[in-house]
């Protein structure tokens, strides 16, 4: 990994915060305290910055530098905030289309779909603030370029996240092999928003009960499920089908 795309020690990671670089996420070292550290951690409470506490060991792994116990992935996208972005695609007298991803932990899956989903016309990608892939130069390359067009915007719960979708008049959708309800079968011609879920933990139960509908992409195979990035572009395209012919 290049050193650019992280910083360590404590005040090195302050200074970039204060800088306006955008932190991907944090690794601190268990038990870490102090002055300097203290001041650190208010910052990171005040702007919701992803925070992880680990074994030494591990940023032992990933630098032997004076680290301090911290070390900040930074970003290679600059963030924007949904509740931001909603009321500017309405604006423009555009049908919006957003994409949720729970849990979809894989970088090069996370690139690909940004790249299926900018070219299907997505407003928006919506992740986790914990739990999601690390939006790097791995992520940049198999996108194609595409996370520096399509917004993408990390928020601290999902369910939250939906909750305002929903009240702008967005229809959800939770895309899940558990549905009986085939998705070529439903109307994505007004303002939607899908949910995906990575092929080995599917969408929290929680996020399912908070979609308008459950629907599922028919599998006639032995495999019982699709790669994310695939079944994200399938559903994505019948959208736009159903848009284009309007």
């Amino acid at each position: 990994m290049s050193e650019k795309e992280y910083v360590f020690g404590i005040r090195a990671v302050i200074e970039a915060i204060k800088s306006g670089k955008e932190i991907e996420r944090l690794l601190i070292k268990k038990g870490l305290k102090g002055e300097l550290f203290g001041e650190l951690f208010a910052l990171i409470r005040e702007l919701e910055i992803p925070f992880q506490h680990v074994p030494i060991e591990k940023i032992n792994r990933i630098t032997q530098k004076n680290h301090q116990g911290v070390v900040a992935y930074l970003s290679a996208i600059t963030y924007h905030s949904i509740e931001n972005i909603i009321p500017m695609v309405f604006e423009k007298g555009e049908n919006p289309l957003i994409l949720v991803l729970d849990r979809v932990t894989d970088v090069r899956n996370f690139g690909a779909i940004a790249r299926t989903a900018e070219c299907s016309g997505v407003h928006a990608i919506m992740i986790p603030n914990k739990g999601a892939a690390q939006i790097n130069s791995d992520a940049l390359k198999t996108s194609a370029g595409a996370l520096h067009n399509i917004p993408v915007c990390r928020v601290n719960s999902l369910k939250d996240g939906i909750s305002f979708l929903k009240k702008s008049g967005l229809q959800i959708f939770a895309v899940s092999e558990k549905s009986e309800d085939d998705y070529f079968k439903s109307d994505f011609s007004t303002p939607t928003a899908f949910i995906m879920g990575a092929e080995d933990k599917g969408i929290a139960l929680e996020l399912i009960h908070e979609a308008d509908k459950n629907i599922r992409i028919p599998i006639l195979g032995d495999i019982d499920s699709l790669n994310v990035s695939v079944a994200t572009g399938i559903i994505l395209y019948e959208s736009v089908k159903q848009r284009l012919t309007q």
